[in-house]
This record gives structure tokens, sequence and C-alpha cells, in this order.
């Protein structure tokens, strides 16, 4: 496989806030951020800004009844000021666009490949991602806060006895980043800047053990070969193990639900 350093410039590319290719923006991930739900988060990747927040509901949609087996879906949604101009609420609209629809599937299913359903019992929880800010990779940043709003959920349920204590419902950690090559050169979590002009764009799903549950790369501008595909897909390594350190890093803070 191809390196990183192997593949990379020499250093001297300048990106727009100054980080490095293999460098993530700033990362913080505030827990509790609102009162009433069972998990809430404020996730900041530099200017983008989401809240991620877990409701826990006992029982499960009618299709899922008398299974024994839980579920975990998403919502996905952009205030009207999250960019530089105001666009309208989709639900004034009447109608959920499609990438709303798909950003929200992707958030559900990212979710739903570490948690155990049997363990989770016929019981439900809800996630909302709500943009607050959009400077790229809301949707990375959805999953990434998500999963912590979701661990805070799942502590809740067992800390009020709807969940069995011994059951461990949470398989493993998840996150999510993007990568790009933008001028030839591949780099790691491209602000809306980058994104926009990026050769090729990707949005890769990674769980602690290093397994993907989801990796969308499309080439905007041309074709890219083998070795720079494993060269994104080193970056988004390197990426989503320090996502997940910070993931583990909030939750290791004591929570005051």
């Amino acid at each position: 496989m191809v390196q990183i350093k192997d593949m990379l410039s020499d250093g001297k590319v300048l990106r727009v806030d100054g980080r490095a290719v293999d460098e993530l923006r700033p990362v913080t991930i505030r827990r509790n951020w609102t009162e009433a739900p069972e998990g809430s988060v404020l996730i900041e990747c530099g200017n983008t800004r989401v809240m991620c927040t877990a409701t826990f509901q006992q029982g499960v949609p009618r299709w899922r009844r008398d299974s024994g087996q839980g579920w975990v879906t998403a919502e996905y949604a952009m205030v009207p000021r999250a960019t530089d101009q105001r666009t309208d609420r989709e639900s004034v609209k009447g109608r959920i666009g499609g990438r709303t629809h798909e950003i929200s599937r992707l958030i559900g299913r990212s979710l739903r490949g570490v948690v155990d359903m049997k363990a989770l019992g016929e019981n439900q929880i809800l996630i909302d991602c709500d943009v607050l800010q959009a400077d790229g990779g809301t949707r990375t940043a959805s999953i990434t806060g998500a999963y912590v709003a979701l661990a805070d959920a799942i502590a809740w349920a067992k800390k009020k006895r709807v969940l069995k204590e011994s059951r461990k419902v949470l398989l493993e950690q998840v996150s999510a980043v993007s990568v790009g090559i933008i001028d030839g050169t591949p780099m790691l979590d491209l602000p809306y800047t980058e994104d926009s002009s990026a050769g090729t764009d990707m949005n890769v799903v990674m769980t602690a053990s290093g397994k993907f549950i989801e990796i969308q790369g499309t080439a905007e501008h041309g074709p890219f070969d083998r070795d720079e595909l494993n060269t994104l897909l080193d970056l988004a390594t390197k990426g989503n193990k320090e996502l997940q350190r910070f993931q583990r890093e909030a939750l290791e803070k004591a929570s005051e639900k």
C-alpha cells in the first residue's frame, strides 16, 4: 500500500486555514448541550457546528414489533442561516430534499453498524442532527457527534434500569471524516472552500477497530487511481483515529445526567 508520506507534498502546500495536509480542523465535543434529551452534543469541527441529540423511546416501529430487537434511526437538517445565505426550512417547502434524505439515512446506517439490536431490546433511539453553521463536512461531523449522544442515551437508559446493565449495547466507536484531492494533493478534513474545488471528494465512516461502514467517493473533475484511493483511505484512517480519541475524552468527563 502506498503510504501517506509517499503521495503527499513536501509540506509547502498552503491550505486556506494554514493546516498541514494530514491535519484535522480543531475539534470540540460538548456533551449535555441541551437539558431535555437523553443525549445531547454540540460538535465543532473548524467552523462547522452541529447539534446532535439522542432520544430514547420504549417500543419500536410497528414493523419491528415482536422481533426482540431495537432500532436506531436519524434525521438531519440545516437551520435557515447555517450558510451565508438564508434557505427556507424544508418543512415550509412541504417536501424533504434528496440530499437531506440521503444524509439522514447515512447517519442512521453508521450508528446501527455499532449497535447490538438484541441488547437494545424493543426500544428505539432517535437521532437528530441539526447543522447550526456549515463549513464543509456536516455529515461527517453529524456522525461523529451523534455517536457521543447515542452513548449518553444508552447510559441514561441503563441508569434508569430500562436496559440491563450487563448487556453491551454499543459494540464499538464510529466516526467519519472527509478527504479529497485538491490541485493534485490529497488532504484531510475539507472545509467548504476546499470541498467545492476538490477534484476527488470522499467521506469515510470507520469503526474503532478500523473497519469501514461506508465510503462515499466521487471524482468531480477527473478520475483517481488506486494509489490515490489508498492514500485517501490512509488519511481517513488517521483522521478517524483522532476523532475517536476526542469522542473518548468527551465521554470520560463526568456527566451531570
